[in-house]
C-alpha cells in the first residue's frame, strides 16, 4: 500500500527534535522525502536546553532509516535568504517540493506585557511570526511551479485561541500566525494550494520537559519534576491526560498534508484534549 504522501516532498523548519522530528519522520513514514532544517542553538530566554547539529543529524538517520531522502541544514528562520538557500538546494537535490511545515517556534518565561522588555518581544515575534512568514514565502515559490497544488500546515498553539497570562508575546504571535494562515489561504487557493494551522496543548517535548519549566509550575517546590508538573497540566484539560505525545501532533499534520484533507483550508485545528473547552 502507498503511503499517504508518497512521492511528495516536505519542508520541515525545527526538525532536531522535539515537535519538528516527530513530523519529519512520521510523513516519511507515508512516503515523504524531507527537507529539515534547524537552528541548533538556544534563545537567552527560552528554558528549554539547545537543540544541536547532533540532534538535526538524528533526525536525518531516523528519515534514512525508513528508506527515505532527507536534506539538512542549520537555519534560522529569521533569515530569509539562509531560508531560501536551503529549500532551494533542497528542492534542487530532492526534485519538487509539496508540503510546507513551518513548525520552527520558541517559547519564553515571561513577564506581565506591560513589564516585558522589548528586546524579549521583539526575539518571539520574529522567531515565531515573522519566522514563519519567511519560512512560508520561502517555499511557496516552488508549490507553484510545481503546479501541483500543496499543502501549508502552521504550527500555532491552543494560545493562539485563548490568551494565558505571562506569556503574552507568544500569545501575540500564535494568534498572529492565525491571521497570516488565513491570508496565505485566501490568496493561494487558486492555485489549490491549501494553508491550516494546528494547535497543540501541552506537548511531552523538550519545550516543556525541561527544570526551569517544571519550577515556575510549581514554585511550592524545591526540586520539580515530570511528575509534579502533571496535575497541573492535567488541569487545563477535559480528556484524562496531562499532555499530548508530539505524535499526536504529527498525526494532524499528516492528515493536513494529505489528500483526505484536499478540500480543507483555512482551518484552525486543535490538538489539545479540550483545553479550548476551558
Amino acid at each position: 500500500m502507498a503511503g499517504r504522501v508518497a512521492g511528495k516532498v516536505a519542508f520541515i523548519t525545527g526538525a532536531a527534535r522535539g515537535q519538528g522530528r516527530s513530523h519529519a519522520v512520521r510523513l516519511a513514514q507515508e512516503g515523504a522525502d524531507i527537507i529539515a532544517i534547524d537552528i541548533c542553538r538556544g534563545f537567552k530566554d527560552s528554558p528549554a536546553p539547545a537543540a544541536s547539529p547532533q540532534d538535526l543529524a538524528e533526525t536525518a538517520e531516523l528519515v534514512k532509516n525508513l528508506d527515505r531522502r532527507i536534506v539538512t541544514a542549520e537555519v534560522d528562520v529569521r533569515d530569509f535568504d539562509a531560508l531560501k538557500a536551503a529549500v532551494d538546494s533542497g528542492v534542487e537535490q530532492l526534485g519538487r517540493l509539496d508540503i510546507i511545515v513551518a513548525n520552527a517556534g520558541i517559547g519564553t518565561v515571561g513577564v506581565k506585557l506591560h513589564k516585558m522588555t522589548e528586546e524579549s518581544w521583539q526575539e518571539t515575534l520574529d522567531v515565531n511570526l515573522g519566522g514563519v512568514w519567511k519560512t512560508v514565502k520561502a517555499g511557496v515559490p516552488h508549490l507553484l511551479a510545481g503546479a501541483r497544488g500543496g499543502s501549508v500546515i502552521i504550527t500555532s498553539s491552543v494560545g493562539g485561541l485563548k490568551a494565558y497570562p505571562q506569556v503574552g508575546h507568544y500569545i501575540a504571535a500564535k494568534h498572529g500566525v492565525v491571521g497570516l494562515m488565513r491570508t496565505f489561504a485566501v490568496e493561494l487557493g487558486q492555485h489549490s494550494i491549501r494553508v491550516n494551522t494546528v494547535h497543540p496543548t501541552h506537548v511531552n517535548s523538550p519545550l516543556l520537559m525541561n527544570e526551569p519549566t517544571y519550577r515556575l509550575f510549581r514554585p511550592d517546590l524545591e526540586n520539580p519534576g515530570p511528575d509534579d508538573l502533571a496535575p497541573v497540566c492535567q488541569s487545563f484539560h477535559f480528556l484524562p491526560t496531562p499532555w499530548v505525545q508530539t505524535e499526536d501532533i504529527s498525526n494532524a499534520v499528516l492528515f493536513l498534508a494529505s489528500d483526505e484533507a484536499r478540500y480543507i483550508t483555512g482551518v484552525t485545528l486543535p490538538v489539545d484534549a479540550g483545553s479550548l473547552l476551558k
